[in-house]
């Protein structure tokens, strides 16, 4: 039964794959990371900034790649952070803070429910789609993790928290190549994020130094 499920398990996820762009070589998928492990793709900051949703976010993008420091990167992220959050609709603001209420209390699969609701209300609104798919990544469910990543990137392709995270998921079901070039395409977008460099630098030697 435990085969099974894990051949399905796989099968589901190489579709989901195949169907954005992103198949991996699942024969050399690692196994789900143990239940006490936490897990969390890249987010917003607990602390955001009051912005003008009407700012523009190509300006931002701008200043993020050309910040001077580290101090100045945060800043301008959490500017992009807090426009991404915002939302014109208040029931979908309500479902949102009734979700993070859900998660912070470690009940999953409601927070999941409340945001399915926010995406049918909203489908337009890309944190909904990013929030859950941080969910099923934290559930180890690989598959619909990246659909609702793909749903992001679709909306915003300069979402570098999904890109990261795509990047992630890729690393952890053995698909390194194409882990590399999602890091490096969410540092193309924020060259300031935390650890990715750190991870292209490794991928790099694996990959390119494996084709060599």
């Amino acid at each position: 039964m435990a085969v099974r499920f894990f051949v399905a398990r796989t099968l589901c996820l190489a579709l989901v794959l195949g169907a954005a762009g992103f198949a991996p070589a699942l024969a050399q998928a690692d196994p789900p990371a143990p239940p006490g492990k936490q897990k969390k793709l890249p987010e917003a900051p607990a602390k955001l900034p009051k912005v003008d949703r009407t700012k523009n976010l190509d300006f931002l993008f701008g200043a993020l790649k050309a910040a001077p420091d580290e101090a100045s990167a945060k800043h301008v992220e959490a500017r992009i952070w807090a426009i991404w959050i915002q939302t014109p609709s208040d029931t979908a603001a309500l479902l949102m803070a009734r979700a993070k209420t859900a998660v912070d209390a470690k009940k999953i699969e409601v927070a999941i429910k409340l945001l399915d609701s926010v995406v049918k209300l909203r489908p337009d609104y890309i944190e909904a789609w990013n929030r859950r798919a941080t969910l099923y990544y934290m559930q180890n469910d690989y598959g619909r993790s990246l659909a609702d990543i793909r749903e992001v990137l679709i909306r915003e392709p300069r979402h570098f928290g999904a890109l990261a995270g795509l990047g992630m998921i890729m690393q952890e079901v053995g698909d390194e190549k194409r882990a590399l070039e999602a890091y490096r395409k969410a540092l193309a977008v924020n060259p300031h994020l935390e650890k990715i460099p750190d991870q292209v630098k490794a991928l790099t030697e694996k990959v390119e130094g494996r084709d060599i």
